[in-house]
C-alpha cells in the first residue's frame, strides 16, 4: 500500500523542481561567474568602467535565456513522472503552497523572449566590426522596447489565456461546492473554448446524475441507493439476521371502496409521508410498499447489532404518531419479527429491487394480522423480543397463536404501555371478555 504523505511529498518535490532550480541556482552564475569574469575582461582589457554595464547586461540576457531554457525543458521533462504520481494522489488532498503563476510565466518570460531576440538581432545585423558601445545600445533599446511596446501586447495575451480559465476555476469551485446550475460562457473557438465547452457538457452530465440520483433515491431507499451506485446494480444476496416490520391499515378496504382514485391516493400519500421517515430516523428503510402496507427492515443492507431495539422503537413511535395525527379515522397494525434472512437483488429480465427474503418477513407479516384480532396496535414475536435490550415499559403476553401457513404456534406479546385492555385466549374481542378469561402476563 502506497503511502499518502510519501506520495504527496514526491509529487510537490517534482512540480516545484523547475521553479527552486530558477530560485537558488540562478543567482550563483550571475554573482560567481558573469559579474566577475566582466570586471576581469574590463580590467584585462584596460576598458572604460562603463564598458562592465553593457558587459554585465549581455552576460545577463545570455543567463537569463539559459534558465528559461531549462525551466521549461525541466517542466516538459518532469511531466511524465508527476503525472504517474498524480494518478495515485488521494482525492481531495491539500496540494500545498502555489507554484510560479501562469500570469508571471508570461509577464516575465514574454518580455525576456522580446530583449533576447532583439539582442541577437542587433548583433547579427551589424556587418564589419562591432563595437562595445554597439552592443549596449543594442541591449537598451531591447530593453526598452520589451517594457514599452511589446509589454502591453503581452499583457493583453495573458488577459486572453487566463480570464477565461479564472472563469473555469471559480465556476470549478461553485460545482465542487454543489452547485450544478453552474455554466461559464463560452466565448472563443480556440482551446480556451473548446476546454469552456468540454466543461459545461460535464456539468451538465452531472447536473443530470444528481437529478437522477435525487429520483432514484425517491423510488428506493437512499442507503440501497449509495450501495447500489457505489458496487452496481446487482446486490450480491447475504444472509443476515434482521427485524422485519410490517404495516397495515385496517379497513383501508371499505375506505377505498366509497373514496375516490384520487382521495386514495393522497390519503395514501399523506399517511406514508408520517411512517417513512420515522424509519429511516430509527435506522431502517421501507423496503416495499405493497397497497396500504408497508415493509421495513432493519438492519440490512447495513448491519445494525441493535435491529430489534430499533425496529420496535419505530413500531411504538409510528403507532403512537397515527393515533395523535388521525385519532379513530385511522387504525393500524404492526408485526414484528427478527431472523435470518437472504437480502440481495431480486428480479429479471432487466428489473430489479432490493428486498429480503425469508420465513421471518412472511411470520411479520401474519403477525400484523394477529392485531386484528387482539386488538393491539403493534405485535412482537418471541424471536425479538429476545433480542431486545431495552424494556421499553414491559410487555404483555397474548399467548401462542397459530398462523396460517406455519406447522409450529408462534408466541406473540403486546407493549405494557399501548396494549388493548381485555384479552380472551390471548385474544382481544369487540364485546365484553367472559369471566373465564385468563389474566394478562406482563413480561
Amino acid at each position: 500500500e502506497r503511502d499518502g504523505e510519501a506520495t504527496l511529498l514526491a509529487w510537490r518535490s517534482l512540480v516545484n523542481m523547475p521553479t527552486d532550480f530558477v530560485l537558488r541556482h540562478g543567482r550563483y552564475p550571475l554573482l560567481l561567474g558573469a559579474l566577475p569574469a566582466c570586471a576581469y575582461i574590463v580590467w584585462e582589457l584596460d576598458l572604460p568602467l562603463v564598458s562592465w554595464l553593457v558587459l554585465a547586461g549581455a552576460a545577463l540576457v545570455l543567463l537569463l535565456y539559459g534558465l528559461m531554457i531549462r525551466f521549461f525543458a525541466m517542466e516538459l521533462a518532469m511531466r511524465p513522472v508527476v503525472e504517474d504520481i498524480a494518478r495515485v494522489l488521494p482525492d481531495g488532498v491539500a496540494l500545498g503552497r502555489a507554484g510560479l503563476p501562469l500570469r508571471w510565466k508570461l509577464l516575465a518570460g514574454l518580455p525576456m523572449i522580446n530583449i533576447i531576440t532583439g539582442v541577437v538581432v542587433s548583433g547579427l545585423s551589424h556587418s564589419g566590426t562591432v563595437r562595445l558601445s554597439d552592443l549596449g545600445v543594442s541591449v537598451v533599446v531591447a530593453v526598452i522596447v520589451a517594457f514599452t511596446l511589446s509589454f502591453e501586447l503581452t499583457v493583453l495575451l495573458s488577459r486572453s489565456i487566463l480570464e477565461p480559465i479564472q472563469d473555469l476555476r471559480a465556476a470549478s469551485e461553485r460545482v465542487r461546492r454543489g452547485d450544478l446550475s453552474v455554466r461559464v460562457p463560452v466565448i472563443s473557438t480556440d482551446e480556451v473554448g473548446a476546454l469552456t465547452r468540454a466543461f459545461n457538457n460535464a456539468v451538465a452530465g452531472l447536473e443530470e446524475r444528481e437529478r437522477l440520483r435525487e429520483a432514484f433515491g425517491s423510488y428506493v431507499d437512499p442507503e440501497i441507493a449509495e450501495r447500489v451506485l457505489a458496487e452496481g446494480i446487482e446486490l450480491e444476496g447475504q444472509e443476515v439476521e434482521v427485524t422485519v416490520l410490517f404495516l397495515d391499515i385496517r379497513g383501508f378496504t371499505s375506505f377505498a371502496e366509497r373514496s375516490s382514485a384520487r382521495e386514495v391516493v393522497t390519503q395514501l400519500n399523506d399517511y406514508f409521508g408520517c411512517v417513512v421517515p420515522v424509519l429511516i430516523a430509527h435506522g431502517g428503510h421501507a423496503n416495499k410498499f405493497v397497497g396500504d402496507g408497508l415493509l421495513g427492515v432493519f438492519g440490512a443492507p447495513d448491519p445494525r447489532r441493535d435491529h430489534a431495539d430499533r425496529a420496535v422503537a419505530a413500531a411504538l413511535e409510528i403507532a403512537a404518531l397515527v393515533r395523535d395525527r388521525y385519532g379513530g379515522d385511522l387504525r393500524i397494525g404492526i408485526g414484528v419479527n427478527s431472523g435470518p434472512v437472504v437480502a440481495g437483488s431480486i428480479g429479471g429480465g432487466g428489473r430489479l429491487e432490493f428486498t429480503v427474503i425469508g420465513d421471518p418477513v412472511n411470520t411479520a407479516a401474519r403477525v400484523e394480522e394477529v392485531t386484528r384480532e387482539t386488538g393491539d396496535d403493534v405485535l412482537i414475536t418471541e424471536a425479538t423480543r429476545c433480542l431486545l435490550e431495552r424494556d421499553f415499559g414491559g410487555w404483555v403476553e397474548r399467548g401462542a397463536v397459530q398462523l396460517k401457513g406455519k406447522t409450529e404456534q408462534v408466541h406473540v406479546y403486546a407493549a405494557a404501555v399501548a396494549a388493548a385492555p381485555s384479552v380472551v385466549d390471548g385474544r382481544r374481542e369487540r364485546a365484553a371478555a367472559p369471566a373465564s378469561a385468563p389474566a394478562e402476563e406482563t413480561v
